[in-house]
């Protein structure tokens, strides 16, 4: 229902000039304060080869993730070098996936995985996850661990995990996994990846 029009009659507010446009800044954006008082300039955020090329001076370890296809009993895994340990208590662990990652939602639908600590000497297992199509464990020899997950022979340890939470973030999903079982299986060093490249570490 439309609302009955006051009797009181409102003075026109007076004209004010149109506001100035504020000065163009390169690589800046203009943001105005809350309480409205002149707007301040903002960092624009690096473009993605400056960040991958600053990030990249952080060395990280490389992982396998693996699971068995519930849809056809298949291997299936992906390689990650943004791992890490999230809680002792409860045992947490987190790895991010690329949205456009095919073999996420195998892995997803299996429930639990089991993460592959690399070796220095299977940079040839990340070259067979990485495929596109195909079989990616052709080639690669590996055994079941206590969940069934694919624990790839050669790794420096196994972790069996269970999914408890995913995080949108920007092109990658966060996903946070539960600690049941875990296991160091071969003495060595561990494949590093860091400036893009991999290799190894020494002291």
């Amino acid at each position: 229902m439309a609302a009955r029009a006051s009797s009181a009659r409102i003075a026109a507010a007076p004209r004010t000039p149109a506001p100035r446009p504020l000065p163009h800044r390169t690589g800046h954006r203009m943001h105005g304060s809350p309480n409205g008082s002149a707007p301040t300039p903002q960092a624009a955020g690096p473009d993605a080869s400056r960040f991958r090329a600053v990030l990249g001076r952080f060395a990280t370890g490389v992982v396998a993730v693996t699971a068995l296809d519930p849809g056809t009993g298949a291997p299936a895994g992906l390689a990650a070098n943004s791992f890490t340990s999230v809680s002792l208590d409860p045992p947490l662990v987190a790895f991010c996936v690329a949205h456009t990652s095919s073999t996420w939602p195998k892995l997803r639908r299996a429930g639990r995985v089991c993460v592959n600590i690399l070796g220095a000497a299977q940079q040839s297992v990340c070259a067979s996850l990485a495929t596109r199509g195909g079989d990616k464990f052709a080639g690669l020899t590996w055994t079941r661990s206590p969940a069934g997950a694919p624990v790839i022979d050669g790794a420096l340890a196994w972790i069996d995990a269970e999914i408890e939470q995913e995080h949108v973030a920007g092109d990658h999903m966060i996903v946070v996994a539960r600690v049941h079982d875990l296991a160091e299986t071969h003495p060595g060093e561990p494949l590093v990846f860091y400036g893009g490249a991999y290799g190894r570490f020494s002291v």
